[in-house]
């Protein structure tokens, strides 16, 4: 190979380059491609995992029920909570599958209103409801919850008052399947995150001319 520098400050690549030899890349025949992709399980259900995981529970999320009802705001409501999530204490999923616990958080949720609430409440006309059921249509932790909180308060409690034909969550569509005679509705959900289930319901009742208010039993945010 001849010297590339040839004394006037400049190096010539040309003979190097030409003797780098690229390498040979073998390409698959379609026919290879279509065995590969048909070997694969027509059953196979890419997005089975993340459907599942819509519902699940964070275990890091979990509830010590120490005192310490809160005032919190959600992007469009105001909302009462009458605890808050905790690295310490029961999950959420085990809160939910432990039938002691439905009259623990009715009977907290039921001092805070009435607290909250003082004369107003006594008055009448007051009624209490719950977001859509979505997954537990039998056993669900917060119509059990709300049923004893009406209980406690003297008042009715209505069932299915929403329904939501999808999962999804944010800007959720509601439809009225029953509504309330009682002027003044308070809107139960057992946890509460985001805050958009609560905002659909608020979307919903906004024709009816309704008073709600929200209580959570727990805030579920950090």
């Amino acid at each position: 190979m001849a010297d590339p520098y040839d004394g006037s400050g400049a190096v010539d690549l040309s003979g190097v380059l030409s003797e780098i030899q690229p390498p040979i890349l073998e390409t698959p025949s379609a026919a290879v491609l279509s065995d590969s992709l048909n070997s694969r399980p027509s059953t196979l259900d890419l997005f089975a995992e993340k459907n599942r995981q819509k519902w699940a529970h964070n275990d890091g999320a979990r509830c010590d029920f120490q005192s310490r009802p809160m005032l919190a705001y959600r992007t469009g409501l105001f909302l009462l909570a009458v605890w808050k999530r905790s690295v310490y204490g029961k999950t959420l999923t085990e809160i939910k599958a432990d039938d002691a616990m439905i009259p623990k958080v009715a009977e907290a949720t039921a001092a805070l209103v009435a607290e909250v609430l003082g004369n107003n409440l006594a008055a009448g006309g007051w009624a209490i409801i719950t977001t859509p059921k979505r997954r537990h249509l039998q056993r669900n932790f917060a119509s059990l919850v709300a049923d004893r909180i009406a209980s406690i308060l003297g008042i009715p409690f209505y069932e299915d008052v929403a329904l939501c034909r999808s999962m999804q969550r944010v800007n959720a569509t509601f439809t009225m399947n029953v509504c309330p005679s009682e002027q003044n509705i308070i809107v139960f959900d057992d946890f509460v995150t985001t805050g958009q289930t609560m905002l659909s319901m608020k979307r919903l009742f906004q024709p009816t001319d309704k008073n709600l208010v929200y209580i959570a039993g727990i805030n579920n945010k950090a």
